[in-house]
C-alpha cells in the first residue's frame, strides 16, 4: 500500500484528518458510518493510478476532533466540511466525488448545496429514509435505537439497528457477537480499535441526526446528469439499498450495482474499484 501524505485541515468548530496519493484530477472519498479515511484502504491505491485521491475522517471521529463534543452535528456542516477540503486541495476546480452509506447522505446534500465543485458523484446506499413511503417506520427505528442506548447502552442499541436495516429480529441479550481471537496486523488493528471508539458518537450523533434528513429531489434532480446512485447486488430488500432505488426510480436514472452488499468497497475491492473507476470517468459501467 502506498503510503499517503498527512494533513490536517481547520474548519468551523473542527479540525480535519485527511490523507492525499496519487496524482491526476481530485477525487474525495467520504467514509461512512463509524469508519474513518481507513474505510478506503482497499481501493484508494487502485484509484491512485488516476486521480489525486484524498480521504479524511468526519468531524468527530478518530482523528478529526470536535472543538466542543457536545456540538450538533448536521448533513450540511459535513457536507461544508466536504467543500472545505476540495477547496483546499483544488481551488475552484470541479472534482470527483465518492461516499457510502451516511458518506453517501454527505454527498448528495454537497451536490444539492454547492454543485459548482462537482464533476461527478457517485452514492453508494445514502440511507435518506425519509423519501420512502414508510418513512414513519424508520423514525420509530431511529427512537427505539436512542431508547435503547439511554436505557440499556451501545451494544443493545447497536443490536436493534442492525436489526432494522436488515429487517431481520433483535438480539436483546445485550452481548455483542464473540469473535474469535484473531491477531490483526497493525493499521488493521488500529483501525478496528479507532472504529470502535467511534461507535457511540455515530449512533448517538449521526444516526439520528442523517437518518432524519430529506434531500431536495428536486434539486437532485437538476443535477442528475452528475449523479450516479449505487447499491449493492446482495443487499436488495434491506433498508439502505431501498432509497438508493427509490431515487434512481424518482430521477429516471439507471441504478449501478456494486459487488456485495452495503459494504462491498471493504468485502469486494478489487471489483468494486474497477466499476467505480467506470462510474466517475462516465457515469455509466
Amino acid at each position: 500500500m502506498t503510503a499517503p501524505t498527512i494533513h490536517s485541515l481547520r474548519v468551523d468548530g473542527a479540525t480535519l484528518h485527511h490523507e492525499v496519493r496519487g496524482s491526476g484530477p481530485l477525487l474525495l472519498l467520504i467514509p461512512g458510518g463509524a469508519g474513518d479515511s481507513a474505510s478506503y484502504d482497499g481501493i484508494a491505491d487502485d484509484l491512485a493510478t488516476e486521480y489525486t485521491v484524498a480521504t479524511y475522517d468526519p468531524r468527530g471521529l478518530s482523528r478529526s476532533p470536535l472543538d466542543d463534543p457536545a456540538a450538533e452535528q448536521t448533513v450540511a456542516r459535513h457536507a461544508e466540511d466536504a467543500y472545505a477540503l476540495l477547496q483546499s486541495l483544488a481551488p475552484g476546480e470541479r472534482a470527483r466525488v465518492f461516499g457510502a452509506s451516511s458518506g453517501a447522505i454527505t454527498a448528495l446534500e454537497l451536490l444539492s448545496s454547492r454543485p459548482e465543485c462537482i464533476e461527478r458523484l457517485v452514492a453508494h446506499e445514502p440511507p435518506v429514509v425519509e423519501v420512502l413511503p414508510d418513512a414513519a417506520d424508520h423514525r420509530a427505528l431511529i427512537a427505539r435505537v436512542q431508547e435503547t442506548l439511554r436505557a440499556e447502552g451501545l451494544m443493545p442499541a447497536m443490536a436493534v439497528f442492525a436489526a432494522g436495516l436488515t429487517e431481520q429480529p433483535a438480539d436483546d441479550s445485550g452481548d455483542p457477537a464473540q469473535e474469535p481471537d484473531l491477531e490483526l496486523p497493525p493499521e488493521a488493528a488500529a483501525r478496528a480499535e479507532r472504529t470502535m471508539a467511534n461507535l457511540p458518537y455515530f449512533v448517538g450523533r449521526i444516526v439520528p441526526a442523517f437518518m432524519s434528513y430529506a434531500p431536495d429531489i428536486r434539486r437532485l434532480d437538476e443535477l442528475s446528469d452528475r449523479l450516479v446512485l449505487a447499491a449493492g447486488r446482495e443487499s436488495r430488500g434491506e433498508l439502505p439499498h431501498r432509497p438508493a432505488a427509490f431515487l434512481a426510480d424518482r430521477l429516471g436514472t439507471e441504478l449501478l450495482h456494486f459487488p456485495g452488499g452495503h459494504t462491498g468497497l471493504t468485502t469486494h475491492p478489487a471489483e468494486y474499484a474497477e466499476l467505480l473507476h467506470k462510474a466517475l470517468a462516465s457515469g455509466r459501467a
